[in-house]
């Protein structure tokens, strides 16, 4: 089997004395759609920041395109391009559309400001928001926000080809949104992958039931920092892992305990 994209080995990560992931092993392999899933407060928004390198585990080692990352995303340039898509969508206030989708062209390229804005009305066509750059966040939708985030998250530096965004992570796209603004968010993920000027792989933290089905084809349940089980949409469905149908009914009763 080819080297995978992103590969964690035996990591734990604690946050005093909790432990959120307890020897955890999971790859990412190119051409993927991983759903991550599980109850709050399992880990599963950890793995995407140590994926990403905003995050050191405790222990345990994180390969990146087969190379041994240490230290955070900054100490070091990955192999491969890893972008992020933050629950809140974590858009400035302060700067307009075009400028949060730039943001790191202006901030860190050479390129004059006419190619990064000709670059940015590129991405937001590609997520069906052409027109708006002029605009502030608090102008758009919340779906609107969530589109405008998945454009920053894709965005390529031409003065960089080998740091453009190959696998993107998704912490809980559709959290807050209606079922139709929802189903645009979803249809875009899929779209995304593998266009041009998109993303080959990509792995997305969720609880919704439609974001797991329309997005994903491998999903990974995590439960108490391990890995509980793993497999298909289908087989989501027909396992008798009791994790799986308990988080999928949402019945209170079964292995996983509930929060009062």
């Amino acid at each position: 089997m080819a080297e995978p994209l992103i590969e964690l080995r035996g990591v734990s990560k604690s946050f005093g004395s909790t432990v959120i992931l307890d020897h955890v092993d999971l790859q990412i392999h190119r051409g993927e759609a991983v759903a991550v899933i599980g109850p709050s407060g399992t880990g599963k928004s950890t793995v995407l920041r140590i994926m990403a390198g905003l995050l050191v585990p405790d222990a345990g080692e994180v390969y990146i395109g087969g190379q041994r990352r240490t230290g955070l995303a900054e100490d070091s340039k990955d192999p491969i391009g890893i972008g992020m898509v933050f629950q809140n969508a974590a858009l400035f206030d302060s700067l307009t559309v075009d400028e949060n989708v730039g943001f790191l062209l202006y901030q860190h390229s050479n390129l004059p400001a006419t190619k990064i804005r000709e670059l940015v009305e590129r991405k937001l066509e590609m997520v069906g928001l052409t027109g708006i750059s002029d605009r502030y966040p608090a102008q758009l939708s919340g779906g609107m926000r969530k589109r405008v985030s998945l454009a920053r998250a894709i965005m390529e530096n031409p003065e960089d080809p080998a740091g453009n965004p190959e696998v993107i992570l998704y912490d809980e796209p559709t959290a807050g949104l209606d079922p139709i603004a929802s189903t645009v968010v979803e249809d875009l993920i899929r779209q995304l992958q593998n266009s041009q000027g998109g993303c080959t792989s990509y792995v997305i933290v969720t609880h919704q039931d439609s974001t797991i089905r329309r997005t994903a084809d491998r999903i990974i349940l995590l439960y108490h920092g391990k890995v509980q089980w793993e497999g298909t949409v289908d087989e989501l469905d027909s396992t008798d892992n009791q994790l799986v149908q308990q988080f999928r009914t949402g019945s209170i009763h079964g292995p996983i305990q509930v929060i009062e």
